[in-house]
């Protein structure tokens, strides 16, 4: 049966405000304190633990398989207790596991529930597929907890996804074992499918793992990759976990999307994922981060009470609110504008009168972005 124009379904995607910012400006400025991950490693830094990339130049640059090499989605089973390579699905950066999940979860309509404030890549998504979204926000008073009574709301009968980022983003706060359960618990009354982004899994402060939530539920998604956590963002590569069916018509969508991830990505994704030197690249970022933490606290104190913050657990950024009579896009235009420093306004993840703002950079550079954004912000108080 042939459908009309009027009843095809329409896939309309509203513009993507954080990320159409940083591909116009965070290659033009000079300190780009907008970025949530680490310092990237090198491809050199990759050889030496063991990648051969001598070798490599002699193979055919041909497709890869199209869901990930075996080899490379039984590495990624093995940090998933309970999963074969069947469970898992290798995508082009944690970005398009999320568009999977979505395009999935939401194939045969039904609402979102969306935790605010976020990473807006989902909520555009699901907008996008006709889905009505609802959020439940994160508290400031209460070290960003969830909003309980919003939650119950949110989430009820006619939910088909629930998306969380944990530990999250831009706050850095990481759910305790019983927020969880009671988010796993509410999703299984009411039959929705809940996608925990982890993707900053690993970026602790205090060097203590997050509890995934992979094998709380059957009703259990999760996605990651090797962009934050790892620090390796170029080389886009992610992943989805979950029951195998879900994960084969997650594979199904991607034939239609991408196809298949780089072939030197997931090379590079297999002698990076090993489990020596996963520890290694993740005990990296910690290092940076827990080195970073207190220049960024001194660096607050002084600009109190401009600012005010709580201190993240974990990732790669960290979240300030300010005490200034001014929106946070129009705020972040004159950062860059005057100091040539690229941050995010609060407003572009859900969040008015806040910015989120870089923890992962080399130390030096940090420093000099970090005096840019305080000397422009003491001039606005001054009424300059």
């Amino acid at each position: 049966m042939s459908i009309s124009p009027k009843e095809k379904p329409e896939l309309k995607l509203e513009k993507f405000e954080l990320e159409r910012m940083q591909s116009d400006w965070e290659f033009q400025v000079e300190y780009d304190m907008s970025e949530s991950g680490i310092t990237p490693l090198t491809l050199r830094e990759v050889c030496e633990m063991g990648l051969d990339l001598e070798s490599f130049l002699d193979l055919p640059y041909g497709y890869s398989q199209t869901n990930g090499t075996i080899e490379l989605r039984r590495i990624i089973s093995s940090m998933y207790p309970g999963t074969s390579e069947d469970n898992v699905e290798v995508t082009n950066g944690t970005s398009e596991a999320n568009l999977l999940v979505a395009l999935s979860a939401l194939r045969h309509g039904g609402s979102a529930a969306f935790q605010a404030p976020n990473y807006m890549q989902m909520r555009g998504v699901c907008l996008g597929l006709g889905a009505e979204v609802s959020t439940f926000p994160m508290i400031l008073d209460s070290r960003w907890k969830v909003d309980w009574e919003a939650f119950y709301s949110t989430v009820r009968p006619g939910t088909k996804l629930v998306y969380l980022s944990n530990p999250h983003n831009p706050t850095g706060s990481v759910l305790d074992e019983e927020s969880m359960l009671r988010i796993v618990e509410r999703c299984e009354e009411v039959g929705a499918w809940l996608l925990s982004d982890e993707v900053y899994r690993g970026a602790e402060l205090d060097g203590h793992r997050t509890k995934s939530f992979w094998g709380m539920s059957d009703r259990v998604i999760i996605t990651s990759g090797l962009s934050k956590a790892f620090g390796i963002p170029g080389v886009r590569i992610g992943w989805i976990v979950g029951p195998e069916a879900f994960i084969r018509e997650c594979w199904s969508d991607h034939d239609y999307i991408t196809i298949c991830p780089n072939k030197l990505s997931d090379k590079i994704a297999r002698v990076v994922l090993s489990e020596t030197n996963r520890e290694r690249c993740l005990a990296r970022t910690r290092e940076v981060l827990k080195n970073n933490l207190p220049i960024v606290r001194s660096w607050a104190q002084g600009l109190s009470p401009i600012l005010e913050w709580q201190e993240p657990e974990a990732g790669a950024f960290t979240l300030f609110k300010y005490n200034l009579d001014i929106p946070s896009r129009t705020l972040g235009e004159r950062i860059r504008q005057n100091q040539n420093t690229l941050i995010v306004p609060g407003a572009m993840m859900g969040l008015e009168r806040h910015i989120r703002v870089s923890l992962g950079a080399k130390e030096e550079y940090l420093r000099a972005g970090l005096d840019r954004i305080g000397r422009e912000l003491q001039k606005i108080a001054k009424g300059q």
